[in-house]
């Protein structure tokens, strides 16, 4: 899922199937550094895909983040993380960070057929607005 200012992805590294990070197509390291229509473009694909992700994981709410100060990871992206329901408590809020980098990441297969129909749903979402 891509436009020409932005990208989507499933977390590669996640135990949680649904984690999604948002990149800008070119290299910027702060929000500040977006373009208006960069920033603009922004807005947009935070509420669709919360929409999609709502719809297709059925989560209570979706969490929205943006650090990049891991190593490696210096670059803008945002974290879109659905939450589910039944969230023991401790993976609410920042605890929920602990599923990533985990040793019980998605496979690839399951990370792919939920990237599917998340592409299928923001399509429609896309269409219908």
């Amino acid at each position: 899922m891509a436009d020409e200012y932005w990208r989507v992805a499933h977390s590669f590294n996640s135990a949680l199937l649904g984690w999604l990070v948002l990149i800008p197509r070119r290299h910027v390291t702060t929000i500040a550094e977006l373009t208006d229509e960069e920033a603009a473009s922004l807005g947009g694909w935070q509420v669709r895909l919360s929409r999609a992700l709502t719809e297709v994981t059925g989560c209570a709410k979706t969490y929205l983040a943006q650090f990049s100060e891991a190593p490696g990871f210096g670059h803008l992206h945002f974290h879109l993380v659905p939450r589910p329901p039944e969230f023991a408590e401790h993976l609410r809020g920042p605890g929920v960070f602990s599923l990533l980098a985990g040793e019980e990441s998605q496979s690839e297969a399951a990370q792919d057929e939920i990237a599917l129909r998340l592409r299928e749903r923001l399509d429609g979402l896309i269409r219908s607005s």
